[in-house]
C-alpha cells in the first residue's frame, strides 16, 4: 500500500478519535413509549387510554432490567443512548482503519514454497 493511502487512513483514524470528546454521556438500552388502552366498565363501548408511559430497558449481567422514566428524562436517556451507538459506530470504524494500518505497515509471516513430491521424496 502506497504511503499517501496510510496516511490518510492515520488522518482518518485521528479525525475518529477527536469525535470520542464530544459525545457526551453514553448509555446502553433503548427506550420504549407505551400507552394503555382500557374498556371503560360503567360506559359501553366507552375506552379510557393511559401514558404515554415511557421505559428504559437494557441487559445487566445477562438479565433484562426496565425502569419507568418521565417524559424529559426519556428524552435525556435517549440522547445518551443516541451518543452510546456513535460510540460503537466510531469505535467499530476506528479497529477497522487500525488493521488496515497495521496490514499495510508490518511484515506478516513468511510463507514457505510449497515442496514438490519429488523433493519431499515421494515420486
Amino acid at each position: 500500500m502506497k504511503t499517501r493511502q496510510i496516511d490518510a487512513m492515520r488522518r482518518r483514524y485521528k479525525r475518529l478519535a477527536a469525535q470520542l470528546p464530544k459525545l457526551g454521556l453514553v448509555l446502553r438500552g433503548t427506550i420504549t413509549q407505551r400507552t394503555i388502552v382500557r374498556n371503560k366498565p360503567k360506559t359501553p363501548g366507552g375506552r379510557k387510554t393511559y401514558g404515554p408511559y415511557y421505559q428504559w430497558t437494557w441487559k445487566d449481567k445477562g438479565k433484562t432490567v426496565t425502569v419507568n422514566l418521565t417524559a424529559s428524562q426519556a428524552k435525556l436517556y435517549q440522547r445518551a443512548i443516541d451518543n452510546q451507538r456513535k460510540l460503537e459506530r466510531i469505535v467499530r470504524e476506528m479497529r477497522d482503519v487500525s488493521l488496515k494500518i497495521l496490514e499495510a505497515t508490518t511484515e506478516g509471516v513468511k510463507k514457505r514454497k510449497r515442496q514438490s513430491k519429488k523433493h519431499l521424496g515421494l515420486k
